[in-house]
């Protein structure tokens, strides 16, 4: 967590408390970093995974889509403690594969005529109106992965894979929790989804 600041950018992976990294999740909740902009398709439930951030008033800013099954972010925007940015959840994806590729913006369908694209830039093509959706970048990125070996090669549990691909290579600083380490050379490299080059730490998880 030292490589955390105040008002820091967090990717996190998961979906609901799926591929979600717990454990870096309650390091970062111990640390009582503040005024984080948290990046995640959701923030878990109440008290919850990602919803411990909220309950100790470590979140500035949400982005993401899915914070209908935690109920305390509705009540913190609409009192004004947090600002929530809403993307359609696969321009979400999309914007943070942009991000790891070097795609600073990509123009899509998705939001085009409704709220959620009032305020940006349009084009027109083949006669449909597309929404300019810029690439989403993080300072650190924590992720979950089934295991890693010795140099951060990383491999995945089927839908916990969800997120974390994407959010590993969009970050400066990426940590993973995994599962299990062993060593280099003994992951069958068909299977490895994230290099590791993306991956900066790996942390032996409980969970």
């Amino acid at each position: 967590m030292s490589k955390i600041k105040d008002g820091d950018r967090i990717m996190v992976g998961g979906f609901g408390l799926r591929g979600c990294p717990d454990d870096l999740i309650d390091a970062l909740v111990a640390s009582n970093k503040k005024d984080l902009t948290i990046i995640s398709n959701d923030l878990g439930s109440p008290g919850i995974g990602l919803g411990k951030l909220l309950s100790n008033n470590q979140v500035k800013e949400l982005i993401g889509n899915f914070y209908n099954w935690n109920t305390d972010v509705a009540e913190a925007k609409n009192a004004g403690k947090i600002k929530v940015t809403l993307i359609p959840q696969g321009s979400f994806a999309e914007s943070i594969r942009a991000a790891g590729c070097g795609i600073p913006a990509y123009f899509t369908l998705a939001s085009a005529g409704t709220e959620l694209g009032e305020g940006k830039e349009t084009r027109e093509y083949n006669g449909k109106q597309y929404v300019l959706e810029e690439a989403i970048y993080a300072d650190v990125a924590l992720v979950k992965a089934e295991k890693a070996d010795e140099l951060g090669n990383l491999v995945y549990c089927k839908s916990a894979r969800n997120f974390n691909p994407a959010m590993a290579t969009a970050a400066k600083y990426t940590i993973a929790q995994v599962g299990e380490i062993v060593k280099a050379g003994e992951l069958d490299p068909e299977c490895i989804v994230t290099p590791h080059i993306f991956v900066k730490a790996i942390v032996k998880g409980v969970n």
